[in-house]
């Protein structure tokens, strides 16, 4: 193991933490913020904090060889996240009164893996600056540490590759021609140009610039916090939603689509099968949302409920997590839709969460191919997805992540109820599926207008870790547990 390169790259990731802490404490004081109280002092230790650990890991790893294989590409991205999880809780421990450390971990956890499940009920009253940090934590942790990896750091070849496949939560042919630097370069562009079209539509629709800015860093990052308690509801603006869901799908949509199409290069869209079920699945869901909404209620213009299925399908099956409306008063029929959609997710190679539907139709087809080689084994059914041949290797490995996520759930379940005895079986499955597929608000306890501050601090730990384990898609982090990973370099 070359832990010297390991070192050198949590370097980076605490000088970039030092950066957004003077960033966000910047703001505060000038928007008002006395330079004496608890913000400013809280955004100074920590960014002292962050640049002393930068100085260390770039001590020990001072003498490394550049080498950066998988082992060490694995456990680097691991390793960061966990770091600046509980560097970024700092703000949070100084800054809110009788904060307790277990929420402050969550917040920052959900932040940074854009969950926007949150452990506090009164995070609209807390500072501008910390607001400002809420949201790019998450804005940098869609994807803006992985551009800056991958661009920077174009020299580790083919680490670079794996540092940005398993960050962007889906490889891309795109990446795998030995053109890291550049299409990093264009994915940067691209994630900027997103953020920045979407706050002037926020800006020009109703918000004013700080809720703009906050807004467009959490919705392209499809991770959700807001700077109001009751989320888009708030706003009451139809504009703003309709403007929320267009964002939305574009920062779910796979990213390799849209460098293709800055590159000029052609393609046929029926190639990108998972943008199409994407765009399917999430029509099919509007429409059976509309009818359940008539059902529940009826006074309802037609419009409004089309507009309210449009949003809270969109943002549910995007992993954003943001609210226009209570959906825990919903009926059985529609709450069991967006368990589904909460499931599924969003296109790999964005910043959305879940499953990625992309697996989900690999395991279907698989699954039909092998009912029908039952009883016609005769016959090769070959499977192409994207315009490519699949071997049976990758159909393997989609199966098999298909069963640890699951798997994952049901152990993860098994120890929330334990933990937490009054919860419901619907609160403890959404609870954990919430936070494993990077969702942000579930249902029962943990609904869209509640929030995880009753959960023990024990809970409220383990379902950190199930945020990370979601965003990295397991293996970056299960590595770090395992003993033949760490043995001595060679």
């Amino acid at each position: 193991m070359n832990t010297a390169i390991i070192y050198r790259l949590l370097t980076m990731v605490f000088l970039a933490l030092a950066g957004g802490f003077l960033l966000c404490g910047g703001v505060g004081l000038l928007m008002g913020e006395a330079l004496g109280s608890a913000a400013p002092r809280a955004f100074g230790i920590a960014i002292a904090v962050s640049l002393v650990l930068a100085l260390l890991a770039h001590w020990i790893g001072r003498q490394g060889t550049p080498k950066l294989f998988r082992r060490e590409a694995l456990c680097a991205i691991g390793m960061s996240w966990i770091f600046a999880t509980l560097i970024g809780s700092i703000p949070y421990v100084l800054i809110v009164e009788n904060c307790e450390f277990s929420d402050a971990v969550f917040e920052s956890c959900s932040g940074l893996t854009t969950t926007g499940a949150t452990a506090f009920s009164n995070f609209h009253e807390f500072p501008k600056s910390l607001l400002l940090w809420r949201s790019l934590s998450q804005w940098v942790g869609g994807l803006g540490v992985v551009v800056f990896f991958v661009a920077i750091l174009s020299s580790l070849g083919a680490g670079a590759k794996i540092l940005f496949s398993n960050e962007s939560s889906g490889a891309s042919s795109d990446f795998e021609q030995g053109r890291v630097q550049r299409g990093a370069f264009h994915l940067l562009l691209y994630y900027l140009g997103l953020t920045g079209a979407c706050l002037l539509s926020y800006r020009f629709g109703g918000m004013d610039w700080f809720q703009a800015v906050n807004h467009a860093m959490t919705t392209v990052a499809t991770g959700g916090f807001s700077t109001e308690a009751g989320s888009f509801e708030h706003f009451n603006s139809p504009m703003l939603e309709w403007i929320a869901i267009v964002f939305m799908i574009l920062s779910a949509t796979t990213f390799i689509l849209v460098i293709r199409l800055i590159r000029a290069r052609a393609f046929k869209l029926h190639n990108f099968h998972e943008v199409i079920w994407f765009y399917s699945l999430l029509l099919i869901s509007v429409g059976l949302l509309t009818v359940y909404l008539v059902e529940l209620d009826g006074t309802l213009p037609d419009h409004e409920m089309i507009r309210t299925a449009a949003f809270q399908a969109t943002s549910i099956m995007t992993t954003t997590g943001y609210a226009s409306a209570d959906f825990d008063t919903w009926l059985p029929p529609a709450k069991m839709l967006l368990i589904i959609l909460m499931f599924v997710g969003g296109c790999s190679g964005s910043t959305a969460g879940g499953i990625k539907i992309v697996r989900v139709v690999i395991a279907l087809r698989a699954a039909i191919q092998s009912i029908i080689h039952s009883f016609r084994s005769n016959i090769t059914l070959p499977m192409r997805m994207g315009g490519r041949l699949l071997g049976e290797r990758a159909i393997q490995s989609v199966v098999v992540f298909l069963l640890l996520m699951v798997s994952l759930q049901i152990i993860s379940m098994l120890f929330v109820s334990a933990i937490e005895p009054h919860l419901s079986f619907i609160g403890v499955f959404s609870s954990v599926q919430s936070t494993l597929f990077n969702i942000g608000p579930g249902f029962d306890a943990v609904g869209p207008t509640e929030n995880f501050h009753f959960m023990r601090g024990i809970t409220k730990c383990y379902l950190c870790l199930l945020m990370i384990l979601g965003r990295l898609e397991l293996y970056a982090v299960l590595v770090l547990f395992a003993p033949s990973v760490w043995k001595r370099y060679s």
